[in-house]
């Protein structure tokens, strides 16, 4: 078995998922009693602890209606929720928060790679941006899998002055695009990784494939392609976390990680729609270093509001108090 192989096994810089596993079933396992009593004194600590205006803007940003709203004819209890509701980690990451609160209080939820805007207000991970999508309500979801960040000791100068880009091409017209454009790029590695969770492409007769590598060694390159799939570009925040250079088009989705509040040339390299202009882009910022590495920093600067976790789930309980009490309960 190649050595590349092995790093992806073993040193992939994903997380543990029998680490994110063992910490979230200890704590579905204890009564949500204890949750319930610790509510008050968990919100009232945080809100000495941390910058109001700053917590109530970002609670705003994810639950964004204002006013009562129906909840519609199927919403549910928050205590029937249950394993079988799309997937493990959903449970587990809606949980986290729904056990602080009532059991009998009711809400909608939309759980997986979610675009469409819900007809009454629900939970989901992410919505899609331009258009009104108050009615979707995001909580941090699948967050093993998404909110990845790394340790980056490799200096931007100290890198490949070139763009990669693994993933799964499936039947993602953007990626399928992008890749026949610069398949034959030597300063662009492209390479779909396929579906199926192999480490080796699956498919003999696919163009462009190749196994896929661990996180660690995206960042010997300057430049990493961040294209959205089903949704949002899973790899965006452990790009933004490193030394190298998230680069896309403008997002067309969002999640937790708020990809509206980020400023192209600010916080990322912003290319066209078409993929267009990527190599004088790349130029660019190959030609301007400087430039380059202070996006990076304010990358790292935005990835940085999100590592707090006692502040994370702080917020999380508000936008799910403000949810209860603006759906009349």
């Amino acid at each position: 078995m190649p050595n590349a192989t092995f790093k992806y096994l073993f040193h992939s810089g994903k997380n543990s998922k029998a680490g994110y596993y063992l910490k979230a079933g200890f704590r579905d396992i204890l009564p949500d009693s204890l949750y319930h009593r610790r509510l008050k004194k968990e919100l009232d600590a945080c809100r000495r602890l941390y910058d109001e205006e700053y917590i109530e803007s970002r609670v705003n940003h994810y639950c964004k209606f204002d006013t009562p709203r129906d909840l519609g004819p199927d919403a549910q209890p928050i205590g029937s929720l249950t394993k079988g509701h799309h997937g493990s980690t959903y449970y587990y990451d809606s949980r986290e928060i729904l056990q602080w609160f009532d059991p009998t209080l009711h809400w909608n939820h939309l759980f997986g790679d979610v675009r469409d805007i819900p007809p009454y207000p629900a939970v989901v991970k992410t919505r899609s941006i331009d258009v009104d999508n108050s009615n979707s309500v995001i909580l941090k979801l699948d967050k093993c899998r998404h909110y990845v960040f790394l340790r980056d000791r490799k200096s931007f100068e100290d890198k490949s002055d070139r763009a990669i880009y693994r993933g799964q091409v499936g039947n993602r017209e953007n990626r399928r695009i992008f890749c026949d454009l610069y398949a034959d790029n030597p300063r662009i590695d492209v390479a779909n990784t396929l579906a199926n969770g192999s480490i080796f492409a699956a498919n003999d007769n696919a163009q462009n494939t190749a196994p896929r590598l661990s996180l660690y060694q995206h960042l010997d390159y300057r430049y990493i392609m961040a294209l959205e799939g089903n949704d949002v570009a899973s790899n965006l925040r452990w790009v933004m976390s490193s030394n190298s250079l998230a680069v896309m088009p403008r997002p067309t989705c969002e999640s937790w990680f708020m990809e509206t509040r980020l400023v192209p040339g600010v916080h990322y390299i912003e290319i066209k729609d078409d993929f267009s202009d990527l190599e004088s882009q790349l130029d660019y910022y190959s030609a301007h270093p400087r430039e380059a590495k202070e996006i990076a920093r304010n990358a790292n600067n935005y990835v940085n509001q999100f590592r707090d976790l006692r502040r994370e789930r702080y917020i999380a309980l508000l936008v799910m108090q403000k949810y209860f009490k603006l759906t009349n309960q």
